[in-house]
């Protein structure tokens, strides 16, 4: 069963190593955990419903609680506090378009706001209720979960908005297809969420960015129906999906979603090599990536990152045993860590792994093979589950992301994590590491990652991290990169978009959202920073 207050699957978990806490330990000091709220506390905070009877609307106070929050940092401490702060006052389990479009138009009548639902995986403040005067409707697209449609002749597939990513490969597969949009929040995020949000998924440099994959599609707006068709190219005006992708329900719900997918491959494998240090590295992946070999995905983590991967898995002696192989081949104390897949027919993959491999021989690199690469496979999904080992422990992770030109990778990497250290707070210690997950030959994505300590309270641990989270993207716009390169904007980001976008660009955007949405009843305070100050900072 899905957890109310935190990630995935109560069955599953992903502890904490002994090795692991001892590294943590040394690093950061002993902790101590922060008492969890139970849900029946809980249940008994949630105020009655302000919302009006409508039969596909459910309003108890258990259904509000699993659809009050996402998954960033801030709806952690909320989950685990029991402070939730505000609840939708219903939520509405629509199983096709036209049921949408009625709770929209039914919404409208009865002055209700509304804010669309896939997989609950934000980690930006996306699906948070706003505070208002006015009823809250969280719609939720669960019940879409269907493939509805497959022109194998085009290779398009029609999905219900609300399917997950294990249903959308499942159900492709049994055709003999596949759509390859694997993010890390492949388990619960939906076909419609990753649209709305402009996602990444780990195999882009195969398959493509969801802005690849989108070929068209049904928007219920206020205004009415919004039908993008499946044109492979056109010169007709701007294009319509450009709109939609990464509008995060400020100007409609997304319902149906058409995608292009293609023939399962004939093999696929993922394997590891090591780099001296991280210039040499850096310089490889990007001369890989601007040759343009057909590699599936591509990714480097720093030495800290490295090092702490190595640490977290908990195999001592056969890690004891690699660092000392490496060594010998001179990847030493700042070796760097390259995973790389390589996806297709069988002959096109073994000539690209010879020639992969020859390039990384030639920077000085060591390949170690398939047997770490094959382990990056298997946990590959379960990263968010980490969560919850190390807060076992006391310990809180968070992460940020963005994307630059290759000019700046390195000095965005490096004030980015110096400003987390610089904001931790007086007298604690903060671990952060980063890694490079998308790469093009323009630039990279820098993906951070940073653990720190439990304050003596849920209040004083978010306020550390908000300085944290403000300063790391206050060092991102100034370098230059994007607040957000896979993760949407949604009410955290919000106040640093106006520096990707300039004046024009959010004068345009918020004509957008008025025309499509006059009222402004959907998402509001959502990818533009107009209503009142962030949610997670009133709690």
């Amino acid at each position: 069963m899905r957890r109310w207050n935190g990630w995935g699957d109560s069955a599953n978990h992903y502890p904490l190593k002994a090795s692991g806490l001892t590294f943590l330990q040394s690093r950061l000091g002993t902790a101590t955990p922060l008492p969890d709220a139970e849900m029946a506390t809980v249940l008994q905070a949630v105020p009655a419903s302000r919302m009006p009877d409508y039969p596909l609307i459910r309003t108890d106070a258990e259904t509000r609680i699993r659809h009050a929050r996402g998954q960033s940092l801030p709806d952690w401490l909320a989950m685990r506090s029991g402070d939730f702060g505000r609840f939708p006052d219903g939520v509405a389990m629509p199983t096709k378009s036209a049921e949408v479009k009625r709770l929209l138009a039914w919404a409208q009548d009865n002055d209700v706001l509304v804010i669309p639902y896939g997989g609950g995986t934000s980690v930006a403040g996306h699906i948070n209720p706003p505070a208002s005067d006015k009823p809250v409707l969280t719609l939720s697209l669960a019940g879409m979960n269907k493939l509805l449609h497959l022109d194998k002749e085009s290779q398009i597939a029609t999905f219900g908005a609300g399917t997950p990513g294990p249903e959308v490969e499942n159900q492709l597969r049994e055709q003999g297809y596949m759509l390859g949009h694997f993010p890390q929040s492949w388990e619960l995020s939906t076909v419609g969420g990753w649209v709305a949000s402009r996602s990444s998924g780990q195999q882009s440099m195969r398959y493509g960015r969801i802005e690849q994959m989108f070929a068209g599609g049904r928007i219920e707006t206020p205004r009415g129906t919004l039908d993008i068709p499946t044109i492979p190219a056109s010169s007709a005006g701007p294009d319509l999906r450009e709109m939609i992708m990464g509008s995060e329900g400020r100007m409609g719900v997304i319902s149906e979603v058409k995608v292009r997918v293609t023939p399962l491959p004939e093999t696929e494998t993922f394997q590891v090599a090591f780099a001296p240090d991280w210039e040499t590295a850096k310089t490889l992946v990007r001369s890989l990536t601007q040759a343009k070999l057909p590699l599936s995905m591509l990714r480097l983590s720093n030495a800290e990152e490295t090092r702490t991967h190595l640490m977290l898995a908990g195999h001592e002696r056969l890690v004891s045993v690699l660092h000392r192989y490496l060594s010998l081949r001179g990847c030493r104390n700042e070796k760097c860590m390259i995973t790389f897949g390589v996806t297709g027919e069988k002959s096109l993959v073994r000539h690209t792994l010879a020639t992969v491999k020859k390039r990384i021989r030639a920077a000085g690199g060591t390949v170690v093979g398939e047997l770490l690469g094959k382990k990056w496979e298997e946990s590959r999904f379960r990263s968010p589950y980490l969560r919850h080992g190390l807060w076992e422990h006391g310990y809180v992770v968070d992460t940020f992301e963005t994307a630059v030109d290759w000019n700046q990778v390195t000095p965005a990497m490096n004030a980015m994590e110096q400003a987390v250290r610089d904001n931790v707070g007086e007298g604690e210690k903060v671990h952060v590491f980063t890694h490079l997950s998308h790469l093009y030959p323009q630039g990279s994505s820098i993906y951070t990652t940073y653990v720190f300590r439990s304050s003596d309270s849920y209040h004083n641990t978010l306020q550390r991290w908000h300085a944290m989270k403000d300063a790391a993207s206050e060092a991102i716009v100034a370098h230059g990169g994007t607040i957000s390169h896979q993760h949407g904007v949604g009410r955290d980001h919000a106040p640093w978009l106006h520096h990707e976008k300039g004046e024009q660009g959010i004068a345009a955007l918020t004509s957008l959202v008025k025309h499509f949405d006059p009222q402004q009843r959907l998402n509001p305070g959502c990818l533009l920073d107009d209503t009142q100050p962030r949610i997670e900072k009133e709690s």
